[in-house]
């Protein structure tokens, strides 16, 4: 019982030390904060044509797919940015 605690405080501790590069961590619950604004998904979409794939716009913002899908279904969600089905795929266009 005693080493159950002590390696889910180590854990914790770690968790909270530890840094991923281009992140920001608060200092208080140890969870990484938002360094990437809406405006960012959107203009990465002008810079790529007015047109692109989910990985592409992550390419460019600089941020994981699952970071971009997230961020870019609430753009879409906002009347922002459409979605259109291409294949298998989703393509981002900005709203006019």
């Amino acid at each position: 019982m005693i080493l159950e605690k002590y390696s889910l405080f180590t854990y914790v501790m770690w968790s909270k030390e530890r840094t991923v590069p281009g992140k920001d961590r608060d200092k208080e619950s140890g969870k990484y904060t938002t360094s990437y604004t809406d405006s960012d998904f959107v203009d990465a979409i002008r810079r790529l044509d007015g047109m692109a794939g989910t990985s592409e716009i992550a390419d460019e913002v600089g941020c994981t797919r699952r970071t971009a899908y997230t961020r870019l279904k609430s753009l879409d969600e906002n009347g922002e940015i459409e979605s259109r089905e291409v294949g298998n795929s989703l393509v981002w266009i900005i709203s006019e």
